[in-house]
């Protein structure tokens, strides 16, 4: 037997599903939350990423801007 997340089988039967039907429903939401956590999990990863990315662009670009400063008002 599948695991299943009752709530959403409540509401599947709520809404007027029958019992059978929202039931395995509910079973196949819970295999696709464990794909979507891992997914959710690699884009926590890149967005970290990208944060260090962009404070090393911004650190390279606040560089730059001083020699060129510096170069040209000397």
């Amino acid at each position: 037997m599948s695991l299943m997340i009752s709530e959403v089988c409540d509401a599947f039967a709520a809404a007027g599903a029958p019992e059978d039907k929202a039931r395995k429903a509910a079973e196949a939401l819970t295999v696709h939350e464990g794909r979507f956590g891992k997914i959710e999990a690699e884009l926590a990863v890149i967005k970290g990423e990208l944060v260090v990315l962009k404070w090393m662009g911004g650190f390279a670009l606040t560089i730059l801007t001083a020699v060129a400063l510096k170069l040209f008002l000397h």
